[in-house]
This record gives structure tokens, sequence and C-alpha cells, in this order.
């Protein structure tokens, strides 16, 4: 059975693991990076089998206007099980109604999140990293 679980305090050497094995495009190999990620977060929601972590959904947020949910992994022998699903309408429930849910696709999911009630935007502008 999973486990959601909405507490801020997370190990970044999970959240890694579940991005290694999700196949998402993360730093993985930087557990500082990753510990600052979680450490400037407004929302985390995590999936857990026993002491697991198999999913982790990251969102930055003003809880008024918009919210931007930065990361929704799920460990690839996990998905496919309604986890991310689950994970994505934890965070809008948290967010609620005044807020819009906005992210970034991987081209690998663009095909993913309409089933999850998103809208595709043609609007989006981006600065993209340097490392």
């Amino acid at each position: 059975m999973i486990i959601f679980s909405d507490k801020k305090e997370q190990n970044a050497r999970d959240v890694a693991e579940v991005f290694r094995n999700s196949g998402i495009i993360r730093p993985y190999e930087e557990v500082e990076r990753i510990q600052r990620m979680i450490d400037n977060t407004d929302i985390i929601i995590t999936a857990w089998d026993d002491d697991k972590m198999v999913g982790v959904a990251r969102a930055i947020t003003d809880y008024s206007y918009s919210c931007y949910l930065s990361d929704l992994a799920v460990d690839q022998r996990y998905q496919n099980h309604g986890i991310g699903k689950e994970l994505v309408q934890r965070v809008h429930t948290k967010i609620g109604d005044e807020c819009s849910l906005i992210l970034l696709a991987a081209p690998t999911a663009v095909d993913y999140y309409p089933k999850l009630g998103f809208e595709k935007a043609d609007k989006a502008f981006l600065m993209t990293r340097k490392k």
C-alpha cells in the first residue's frame, strides 16, 4: 500500500533516488543541490512503499494566484499505478481553487498531463539555467 506524506523534512538522498529511478532529468548526483531544492520549496508531497520513497511532487506557490509544479517524479517500477495522479491531486488540493497549477512538461510526458486535467498552453517563455 502506498502512503503519501506532505512533511517538508525529506532526505535529499531519497528524493535524488526517486529522480534517478524515474527517468526525469534532474541533478540527482548533486545531493547538496537537491537539499537546497527541498529547503526552498513551498510544497513537497512524497509517496512511500514501506520505507522506500517511490514518488515526489515539489511545488512553489503564493497560495493565492499561481503555483509552479517544479517536479513530478515516480520511480519507473511504480509508474502507471496512479501515484503521479495522486501526487498532483494532493498539490492541487493544497493550493485551492484560487490558484492556477503551472508546469513545464518533459518531452516524454507531454501526453500525460492532459489526462490529469491540464490544458496545453502556447504562450510560455523560458530562460534556461546554465547548469
